[in-house]
């Protein structure tokens, strides 16, 4: 794809944060400058294939063949990417209903995805339908708050990994929504759900601390934003915390055209974003470190 067709596929809206004290101009005289680009997608529901040209507003829009082709362009721009997924990847084609999620994860192992966590959708087959397509995804399930002890998932997932690009060194980990009174208990059967603000700060505590990361990413299938007071949300967990550098969010199926910047319980910046659903977005950030590792980032979402 040519760059000027690819920058026309790009919404114009962006978000540039400074991270650690540095803008994003304090970089142009820096030549030792590092970027780490981060894409990311959720709840595409099965969407194999691109919307029909009469699908209304989403005419022609989506589809992993056209997805790849952005992630190999942007990739081959700058190696130093990570592609995620936060969740709800099963139900909503007739694909689910036929291949079960095999055809989803071969795709997105086509895809290279370097991880995902798990939705409440995902467990539509039950956890036990859950564990017999893992084979298919060649890369790992995150997700700290679902203690899957008593269950067939017992040590196939991970609450946390941590990538090295260009030697920096970023943590990602996931959260899920709890189960109770959204999917039938036959589904998920002994799954305990943890408090997902507790395992996000135990979870960041590691990351920065132990495992000295640089940068720290949370996976979060919590939803965007509630009316409800006491329900966990991503705007939510993002004040509720500290040292996540970017909640990349699901469930909610929320488009936004640029990352929510939200003020930790320090004070700090963290960013949110979540790019609505089925394929058709793919969201983008661009995180730049000089050479102390301060960093600033910008945000993009690229319609598909």
């Amino acid at each position: 794809m040519k760059r000027r067709d690819f920058l026309q596929q790009s919404t114009v809206a962006t978000s540039l944060v400074a991270l650690g004290g540095l803008s994003l101009t304090s970089f142009t005289a820096a030549p030792k400058t590092k970027k780490i680009t981060v894409l990311h997608t959720n709840d595409v529901h099965s969407h194999i294939d691109p919307f029909g040209p009469n699908d209304g507003r989403n005419a022609n829009l989506g589809g992993v063949a056209k997805r790849a082709r952005l992630i190999d362009k942007i990739r081959l721009d700058n190696p130093n990417t990570l592609l995620l997924d936060a969740g709800d990847i099963f139900q909503g084609t007739p694909y689910f209903n036929f291949y079960g999620g095999e055809l989803e994860f071969k795709l997105m192992s086509k895809l290279k995805y370097d991880a995902a966590t798990i939705g409440n959708h995902d467990f539509d087959n039950s956890i036990d339908g859950l564990y017999a397509q893992l084979p298919h995804a060649e890369f790992p399930f995150l997700i700290s708050n679902y203690d899957f002890s008593n269950t067939i998932m017992d040590t196939h997932t991970k609450p946390y990994k941590v990538f090295s690009k260009d030697g920096i060194k970023i943590g990602v980990f996931g959260v899920g929504i709890e189960l109770q009174g959204l999917v039938d208990i036959a589904m998920y059967k002994e799954t305990k759900y943890l408090d997902p603000v507790e395992m996000a700060q135990d979870m960041s505590r590691i990351l920065k601390e132990q495992e000295q990361c640089d940068l720290i990413i949370c996976l979060s299938h919590l939803g965007y934003k509630y009316n409800s007071e006491t329900k966990i949300s991503d705007l939510k967990l993002a004040a509720a915390t500290k040292d996540i550098d970017l909640i990349i969010g699901g469930h909610t199926h929320t488009f936004l055209p640029k990352p929510t910047i939200v003020k930790n319980i320090e004070g700090k910046d963290t960013l949110v974003n979540q790019v609505g659903c089925y394929g058709i977005n793919l969201g983008k950030i661009d995180f730049y470190f000089d050479t102390n590792k301060n960093k600033a980032a910008e945000g993009t979402s690229i319609i598909v």
